[in-house]
C-alpha cells in the first residue's frame, strides 16, 4: 500500500484558525466530503463516535483519527497541518498540529489496518514531521508524505 493510493493532493490542508477538536472533525468531515464525495454529516459522526471509544491523539503533535463509512471503495485519507495546535486529549497531553485522517470502507478488515500502520510509521518519523510542520503549501506537504513513505520503503 503506498501513500499517494490512500492521499489525493487535494486533501491537504493547512488551517489557521482552528478553534478546537470539534472544530477540525467538522473540517475533516468537509474535506472527506469534496474530494472522496463521503456524506459530510456522517464522515463527522463516525469521526466523533471514534474519538468516544478513545482519543487518536498520538503524541508528539500528531493525531490519528479514523472512522469506518459505507460508500467507500477503499481507505482514503486527509492531512492537515494546523497554524495554531489544538488540544486533541493526545497520550502525552501535548496539543496537535499535525492531523492525518483516514476513512474507510464499513467492511474493510487488513486494508484499514495497513494503511492506518502506514500513516502512523510516516508521522513517527520526527524528520518527516519537521519537514511538514516548517512548510505551508499543500503541495509539499503532500510531496513530503508521500516521497517519506517511499522512503521508508527502500
Amino acid at each position: 500500500m503506498d501513500m499517494d493510493m490512500i492521499l489525493k493532493p487535494e486533501a491537504v490542508r493547512v488551517f489557521s484558525a482552528v478553534s478546537s477538536k470539534k472544530r477540525l472533525l467538522h473540517e475533516l468531515g468537509g474535506i472527506a466530503d469534496s474530494v472522496y464525495q463521503v456524506n459530510q454529516t456522517e464522515a463527522v459522526e463516525a469521526l466523533q463516535e471514534r474519538e468516544s471509544l478513545g482519543p487518536t491523539g498520538v503524541g508528539n503533535g500528531v493525531a490519528l483519527p479514523h472512522a469506518r463509512l459505507d460508500g467507500l471503495e477503499h481507505v482514503v485519507g486527509a492531512l492537515v497541518l494546523l497554524e495554531k495546535p489544538v488540544d486533541f486529549s493526545a497520550v502525552d497531553r501535548q496539543p496537535v498540529d499535525l492531523v492525518f485522517a483516514l476513512f474507510a470502507p464499513r467492511d474493510a478488515g487488513v486494508e484499514h489496518l495497513k494503511a492506518l500502520a502506514l500513516v502512523s510509521r510516516t508521522l513517527r518519523d520526527p524528520s518527516v514531521c519537521a519537514k511538514l510542520r516548517a512548510n505551508t503549501d499543500p503541495m509539499t506537504l503532500y510531496t513530503i508524505v508521500t516521497e517519506a513513505q517511499a522512503a521508508q520503503a527502500a
